[in-house]
């Protein structure tokens, strides 16, 4: 195998060329016993990495393990030429190894790209999400996931951003690519996720949200403010009125906006919480990171009432004013953007608010604006891509969840119909902390559908929803004996018909982002 030995010898990282490529799967296949995903061979300085389904292989000339990969040692004889063969078993420390190893497999920070974020509920997905993002204008981030998310799957930040490695290194993805610490809450959790690597962190303020100012009378709102935390704002009722009050900020020749008084004193009773508590974790977050680079997201888009305009110039100024700095912002957009589903609501009121919102991020930033729940919003993103131009980001998670549980109805009918059957009793409990409206009743009993008929489950309305919001029960299910009730048959049947999985993620995330175009 001469070419493999050529690989071998070359200085940087290189790819095997597409010619080559087949054969020296064949070849590597041979030696750790195992198939080889073609798109994962990769050489850099005189060692060459390569992916099995079970293991990282490492064949090098050196009789040590490269870094600080740790697996079995075996010799091997290729091409008259005498080699050493580590099978690495997936695990965290390996995963990390690797990062350090490989560059390319770290993830980085993004700037002011266009952006999307692949959720990945079961840690299978990220094969399809690169498929699905190779060759457009997006820059991805492959590990995604909510401390919430995290839990209800018994995840771990670690786990989500090895799985995201695994995955990138299959597919053989150099383009770069995001790890977004989804909505954090605490200083907690913000540790958690920069021990384990991530580099776009999502502050989520939403609990310190106080949505009642938006319709106190007059002396209850003055109150509110009064109460604010001003020691933590750095500030006083009167600073606010002096440095707000009646100011009509030039956002350009197509966007009229003056904040009264009113408004100003709405604003920050309703935010001024939910500001103070985003710097404290984003001082936290700078301190602990300790000159590394990172990027901030601040998303306000989990309340009850839409992010106005005034009140998104309002927060963006005072995070400003603070030393605050953030690549995006999620505000929560008019109409309702629930789980799983398109957009409900007026479309022409969204796009006119839209316009209004990308001036406040030119002016102010430019910052990228964030669609937060923003798979399956077809309708939305024409107006988004024409609007905000590169400065946006598309948060996905469930859908890829969703896909999956398609691939499944295909290939696994009985075990899709247990999954719809568990997802409806659990229906009532997990929903309540997502925004959806799904109606059990308009879901249909799984056993009176043909095998033919249960993909298109996944096109309804509510059963995507009732589906959508109960991965983690069906995850983390037990049965009688202790075992998992569905969660190893979900992944022995992925992984046995994973380009059917990466097939359904693939085509269902590219139809996403071909729709900005």
């Amino acid at each position: 195998m001469d070419s493999l030995i050529a690989l071998l010898n070359q200085h940087g990282t290189t790819a095997p060329a597409a010619d080559d490529a087949a054969s020296m799967a064949t070849c590597l296949a041979s030696l750790a016993g195992a198939p080889v995903y073609l798109r994962s061979i990769v050489a850099q300085d005189g060692t060459l990495y390569f992916l099995t389904p079970k293991t990282l292989g490492v064949l090098a000339r050196e009789s040590a393990p490269p870094a600080t990969l740790r697996g079995e040692h075996r010799e091997a004889e290729v091409a008259g030429a005498r080699l050493h063969l580590w099978l690495c078993p997936r695990n965290h420390e390996n995963a990390a190894a690797l990062r350090r190893t490989l560059s390319f497999l770290a993830p980085k920070t993004l700037g002011l790209a266009r952006s999307v974020g692949f959720g990945d509920r079961l840690g299978l997905a990220t094969p399809g999400h690169v498929r699905a993002v190779r060759g457009t204008a997006f820059a991805p981030i492959f590990a995604q996931q909510s401390i919430r998310e995290m839990a209800r799957t018994s995840r771990s930040p670690e786990q989500v951003l090895d799985d995201a490695t695994w995955g990138v290194l299959q597919e053989g993805w150099r383009g770069g690519h995001g790890a977004d610490a989804d909505h954090l809450k605490t200083t907690e959790d913000v540790d958690l996720c920069v021990r384990a690597g991530y580099t776009l962190y999502t502050i989520d303020p939403g609990d310190h949200v106080d949505n009642a100012a938006e319709s106190d009378p007059p002396a209850a709102l003055a109150a509110r403010v009064e109460a604010l935390p001003w020691a933590d704002l750095e500030s006083s009722p009167h600073d606010l009125r002096r440095t707000y009050a009646g100011r009509s900020p030039d956002l350009g020749p197509t966007v009229r906006l003056t904040a009264d008084e009113e408004a100003i004193l709405r604003a920050a009773a309703k935010y001024g919480r939910a500001i103070a508590h985003t710097v404290r974790l984003y001082r936290h977050l700078a301190a602990r990171m300790a000159g590394r680079p990172f990027e901030l997201e601040v998303s306000v888009d989990e309340t009850a009432s839409p992010t106005s305009v005034v009140e998104h110039w309002f927060v963006a100024s005072e995070l400003s004013r603070l030393g605050v700095r953030w690549v995006s912002l999620a505000p929560r957009f008019v109409g309702r953007f629930e789980k799983g589903v398109d957009y409900i609501g007026d479309l022409r009121a969204f796009e006119a608010e839209l316009a209004r919102h990308v001036a406040v991020a030119q002016h102010m930033g430019p910052y990228k604006l964030s669609l937060h729940s923003g798979s399956d919003k077809f309708s939305v993103y024409p107006a988004f891509a024409r609007l905000a131009g590169p400065l946006l980001h598309l948060k996905t998670a469930g859908t890829s969840y969703l896909a999956a549980l398609r691939a499944v109805a295909i290939v696994a009918p009985d075990l899709f119909r247990e999954i719809l059957s568990f997802a409806r009793e659990r229906y009532s409990e997990d929903r309540v902390s997502y925004h959806v409206s799904a109606d059990l009743g308009r879901v249909p009993d799984p056993g009176r559908l043909s095998d033919a008929e249960l993909p298109g489950v996944l096109e309804l309305f509510d059963a995507r929803q009732v589906l959508h919001v109960t991965f983690g029960s069906v995850v983390t299910a037990r049965d009688p004996g202790g075992g998992y009730r569905f969660r190893d048959r979900l992944y022995t049947i992925l992984g046995a018909h994973e380009e059917a999985h990466y097939e359904a993620v693939s085509a269902h995330l590219r139809r996403h982002l071909e729709t900005f175009a």
